[in-house]
């Protein structure tokens, strides 16, 4: 099934994202972990981009095609393309059709310093046009609600984004998020610009007060008030900050929910506990 097709029915998708295991992991922490979250019935699962530093025999192509076919969940793979050439993604390509994959979470991909990209593909949106002619996958884009951190200003940022859905992406997932109206004002300033596919939520529990430091520097996510008195008081007890981590993400998808939101897209760091404890607060709500 199309991504896009799950959100024609009038409810809240719910979807979650996962990893592949690192190369110093074990295959079967990705089986433990898929056998409780698929109990959990999310409309489907994305897979991030591990290729090259995930464990043999378990790249994000490979936990795709086992979420579809041993669990019976819609999966999405994400795919950069940075440091690819147009010969590498054709190969892709044809491993996505073999394998059954019919989505694709289109990224440029964070450029390493060390690397020199191939500079055949700048841009996801280039992925996608390339790969939309070349074949019958569904495409999803990455947005930020608080702007790209390379970008010059959110209004540039969502110029970009329209490029990328006019160029095929149907369905949209974003980063994280601690602060709804940022997520509303981005919202807004989308639909504005012509942007109506539907656009999903991405929201991170903060489990880990040094993880949650970790990811917001990476992507410039705005830490509220609230968030940061909730890091000083709860940080430095691991089973608080849990609790207190998971309560305000179901504050934010209650929230969302309310105000029809099309979907949350849960960033579960491979943590079925905390998946789980989320999906039972917000069922009743989302479904």
């Amino acid at each position: 099934m199309k991504i896009c097709e799950l959100f024609r029915e009038n409810r809240t998708v719910f979807s979650f994202e996962i990893f592949p295991p690192k190369k110093d992991g074990s295959i079967e922490t990705v089986y433990k972990t898929l056998d409780e979250l698929t109990d959990l019935k999310p409309d489907f699962i994305s897979v991030t981009y591990g290729a090259g530093g995930s464990l043999p025999g378990c790249s994000t192509r490979e936990i795709v095609s086992i979420i579809k076919e041993k669990y019976h969940t819609e999966s999405i793979a994400h795919l950069t393309c940075v440091n690819s050439t147009k010969t590498d993604i054709d190969r892709i390509i044809e491993e996505f059709k073999a394998s059954g994959i019919e989505n694709v979470l289109a990224l440029r991909g964070d450029i390493n310093p060390d690397i020199e990209p191939k500079k055949e593909f700048l841009h996801a949106s280039e992925l996608i046009s390339y790969m939309r002619e070349r074949s019958d996958l569904s495409f999803s884009g990455a947005c930020y609600p608080e702007g790209h951190p390379e970008s010059g200003s959110l209004n540039e940022d969502i110029d970009n984004l329209k490029r990328k859905v006019d160029a095929g992406a149907s369905h949209l997932m974003s980063q994280l998020f601690f602060d709804n109206d940022f997520f509303y004002r981005f919202l807004e300033k989308a639909r504005a610009k012509g942007i109506n596919v539907p656009i999903e939520a991405g929201i991170m529990p903060c489990v880990n007060a040094k993880q949650i430091q970790r990811m917001v520097t990476m992507c410039g996510a705005s830490l509220p008030h609230k968030f940061t008195r909730l890091i000083a008081r709860y940080g430095d007890s691991p089973e608080a900050m849990r609790e207190a981590g998971i309560a305000y993400a179901v504050d934010q998808i209650i929230d969302l929910a309310a105000n029809g939101v099309d979907g949350i897209h849960l960033y579960t760091m491979n943590n079925p506990y905390v998946a789980k404890k989320i999906s039972e607060s917000v069922s009743r709500v989302i479904r």
